[in-house]
């Protein structure tokens, strides 16, 4: 039901409450729309599309706009918080030193990432939905496991930091129900980066 759906009287009233001033409504829709027009500003041109309808008329379509977290607990028991998405929340202060709410969105989504570290190995679990195994791209060094996929109707990255140093040469990975699973062994030697074919 909008606003203007309730009768006069009712309208009248309740704008002269002592909670809420003359405007207030007014205002706060104002201020969500500024909002909304600043964050269309900041999104990738790939998010942003028109679509006509059937009646001729055109609609604005934004997204996908993802983000979401993980937390588990890490080795030391300390909790362990990963977030994952296209979405990225930040905050940058104001003139007057209050941080104000931004929202940094990228093209491409952070997939979500475990990683699993045992005693003579790593394991990185990615979830990648809606992709093919000759999508991915997958490259380690030393040190970083990196992730990518870029298609027209899913883009994906992720460049994860590894807990030990591995060797880039022994990398063995499998994709399988929009689940990439890689194994790296661990070494204390520096090698160079490699490509990593995907079974």
């Amino acid at each position: 039901m909008a606003w203007e759906d309730f009768p006069d009287w009712f309208r009248h009233r309740w704008w002269r409450t002592p909670f809420f001033p003359a405007g207030f409504f007014e205002d706060m829709d104002q201020m969500i729309e500024e909002m909304f027009r600043e964050m269309q500003k900041s999104l990738p041109k790939d998010l942003v599309r028109e679509e006509k309808l059937l009646d001729g008329s055109t609609v604005r379509k934004i997204g996908p706009l993802v983000y979401g977290y993980s937390m588990s607990l890490g080795p030391d028991g300390k909790p362990v918080i990963r977030e994952f998405g296209n979405v990225k929340p930040s905050a940058r202060k104001t003139i007057f030193g209050a941080p104000r709410a931004e929202f940094e969105v990228k093209g491409e989504r952070e997939p979500l990432i475990d990683t699993l570290e045992e005693d003579d190995t790593i394991k990185v679990v990615a979830e990648l939905p809606g992709v093919e195994k000759e999508d991915i791209t997958l490259e380690a060094t030393e040190n970083s496991l990196t992730i990518s996929v870029d298609t027209p109707a899913r883009k994906y990255y992720k460049e994860v930091e590894l807990p030990s140093p591995v060797d880039p040469e022994s990398v063995k990975a499998s994709y399988r129900n929009g689940v990439l699973d890689t194994t790296l062994t661990k070494k204390h030697v520096k090698f160079r980066g490699k490509k990593i074919k995907i079974e």
